[in-house]
């Protein structure tokens, strides 16, 4: 059997909340120094209340990215291109995700990052009608170490 535990290390970048709008949550920056790739588990609950998704009302996942400064902090975030990503929505303004149906909900969501930068970072936006709201939560698997373990 292959070892995956000391190849891993995940981090919980949004903690379980009702996602609504108004809703604020720390936008966690992930430091990927010594790893060259990141797991996005995006895990989406059900509707709440009279909510009904649609393409108007709807939750986005945005991923942006940054280069290391020179003194180890991330510089200007930019969103992320198509080929920074894997699985996913192709990525219009950072975009990677768009939860817009009853369907979409009940799933945890991988987006891999592929891309070359240090920073990472995500946000989750909900439209302005959603009253009741989903709860979600999003952690980042930070993958093929450049040092094992990783742990």
């Amino acid at each position: 059997m292959k070892d995956s535990y000391n190849h891993l290390v995940a981090i919980q970048v949004v903690e379980p909340i009702l996602q609504l709008v108004g809703t604020t949550h720390a936008v966690v920056e992930v430091d990927l120094a010594g790893f060259n790739s990141a797991l996005i588990l995006w895990n989406v609950g059900a509707e709440h209340g009279s909510d009904t998704l649609s393409s108007s009302n709807k939750f986005t996942l945005t991923l942006t990215h940054a280069d290391d400064t020179g003194a180890g902090v991330a510089g200007s975030y930019t969103a992320v291109a198509a080929a920074d990503v894997l699985g996913g929505d192709t990525p219009a303004a950072g975009v990677v995700k768009t939860v817009d149906a009853a369907a979409d909900c009940l799933t945890i969501y991988p987006i891999g990052y592929v891309g070359g930068k240090r920073f990472i970072k995500l946000l989750i936006l909900a439209a302005a009608t959603i009253a009741n709201g989903t709860i979600m939560d999003v952690t980042v698997i930070k993958s093929h170490g450049l040092d094992v373990p990783a742990i």
